[in-house]
């Protein structure tokens, strides 16, 4: 147990996504996804587990995604019906907050060119009648009030988010970038595939398909920790050999 937990992240990774596509394998061929939706909640706990045996540090406003995040799939895999509906979904848009909290705060250091910001115009009004769109037809079919609110501050939370993170990825195109704009986008569409399958029209693929991406989401937002960590660890190395470079010389 010990020797599997100080395996390197990409192996670890594998295996979650072997089992992933596993789960969803066996789901589609029984059309019931009852074993993803349970496996879910474990997921958090697993890799959290895996980072802090790693000495990786988390980001506070990371934690409280994953806090939040976790109460959002514990109570979508625990209860159901209309009030579960909903408290899930609160707990999945105050974990999108804190990651939209996360990125924006990478804004100050960034600088937009107006060719990009244009293009960002373009990106962000296609995407806002898109949304738009899909809550007439939701509309239509919520008659909870406050669900409807929710989907509001849901999308707006996960379309700044993903623009902000696309910003972030044309200024720098760093891999860690690549890989929070990725994480983002499976969101966004994990997002939507739930609003269809609950209260457009139900299917149990799509059902699958949300419950996978919503997986691969947090699959590659510990990517992004591990990356960040590796990079710190990499400059404290880089300034502690200066540090003695340094020393060597005055002696």
């Amino acid at each position: 147990m010990r020797n599997w937990l100080k395996s390197s992240y990409n192996t670890f990774s594998l295996c979650v996504i072997v089992t992933v596509l596993l789960l969803n394998i066996f789901a589609l061929l029984n059309s019931n996804d009852t074993i993803l939706r349970f496996f879910k909640p474990l997921l958090i706990p697993a890799f959290l587990m895996y980072l802090f045996i790693k000495n990786n540090s988390v980001n506070k406003a990371l934690i409280i995604f994953f806090v939040f995040s976790f109460l959002g799939d514990s109570i979508s895999a625990l209860y159901s019906g209309s009030q579960a509906i909903k408290y899930a979904n609160l707990s999945y848009f105050l974990s999108y907050l804190s990651l939209m909290v996360l990125v924006l705060s990478k804004l100050k250091s960034i600088k937009i060119d107006k060719v990009i910001g244009v293009y960002l115009f373009v990106v962000f009004f296609i995407n806002s009648y898109f949304l738009y769109e899909l809550f007439l037809i939701l509309k239509a079919n919520i008659t909870d009030i406050a669900e409807v609110n929710l989907f509001i501050l849901k999308s707006v939370s996960l379309t700044v988010l993903s623009l902000v993170s696309f910003v972030v990825y044309l200024t720098k195109d760093t891999k860690q970038s690549i890989i929070f704009l990725v994480m983002a986008l499976c969101f966004v569409f994990s997002d939507v595939l739930f609003y269809i399958t609950n209260y457009y029209i139900y299917n149990w693929s799509f059902a699958v398909l949300e419950r996978v991406l919503h997986v691969f989401g947090i699959f590659f937002l510990f990517g992004y920790v591990v990356s960040e960590n590796q990079i710190k660890v990499k400059q404290k190395q880089e300034s502690y050999s200066e540090i003695t470079l340094r020393e060597n010389a005055l002696t």
